[in-house]
């Protein structure tokens, strides 16, 4: 019996999946295991950045060691299709405010342009009562970018 191997995706491929899509899945080195949690995220074709509550156990992961995996996928409900890319890099704290406040300006677009629900806010360190805008306004989470990528599997089986 041969084993049939999932094809590999091109770099425009990868760059539309990753393009196209906004939550990802983040595995931060753990105490014994790996810490997996899921982020929104934005990509401006060069970069990907997310934005990170200032509490719980991935700041802690973070500060230990900033070198995660990041993995994006799409799928039909039964799997008859899918396609994903692991990134494997390290995460970087922005902190020059003009650089935050066009990257938090770029989430705000996102959840308008998506139609989330204002719920997401609590995920960023808001409430969903606020308006997304206050994103920009408040800085209630840190915006980290992923670097360094050097090992990149994008597979498909569309």
């Amino acid at each position: 019996m041969e084993i049939v191997k999932i094809p590999r995706m091109e770099k425009d491929e990868y760059d539309a999946l990753i393009h196209n899509r906004f939550m990802a899945r983040v595995a931060f080195s753990g105490e014994k295991y790996p810490y997996i949690a899921p982020f929104l995220y934005v990509f401006d074709g060069k970069h990907i950045y997310f934005l990170s509550t200032k509490y719980g156990a991935k700041i802690e992961y973070f500060r230990k060691s900033p070198y995660v995996s990041v993995e994006i996928d799409k799928y039909t409900k039964d799997l008859s299709c899918y396609m994903f890319v692991t990134l494997q890099g390290y995460l970087e704290e922005v902190n020059d405010s003009i650089e935050k406040k066009l990257i938090r300006g770029m989430f705000v677009d996102l959840i308008q342009q998506q139609n989330l629900s204002n719920n997401i806010l609590a995920a960023l360190g808001h409430s969903p009562q606020d308006p997304p805008e206050s994103i920009c306004t408040e800085e209630r989470s840190l915006v980290w970018r992923l670097n360094g990528v050097r090992n990149l599997v994008a597979l498909k089986n569309m």
